[in-house]
């Protein structure tokens, strides 16, 4: 079986950027600690707990997971047979 890497990473892409977006504006309403919240701010530049920061986050977390999982579903496709 192989994976359709397209399909693979908007799928990726678009889990990962709603999370961000959501862990945001979770962040911002005062649940949890806020501190996954807070270790993204080392990784993503520019990405603040704020509105503005939600919507950063999501186009930061659309990028970086599909390229990763486009890269991950490449890999799996050479290395299965």
């Amino acid at each position: 079986m192989k994976f359709n890497v397209k399909a693979f990473a908007l799928a990726g892409g678009i889990l990962w950027g709603a999370s961000m977006f959501l862990l945001t504006w979770l962040s911002i309403s005062g649940y949890g600690s806020g501190a996954a919240a807070s270790m993204a701010k080392s990784y993503y530049l520019g990405y603040t707990v704020s509105p503005v920061g939600s919507v950063i986050g999501a186009v930061y977390g659309f990028f970086d997971a599909g390229i990763g999982c486009a890269v991950f579903a490449l890999l799996y496709n050479k290395l299965v047979k």
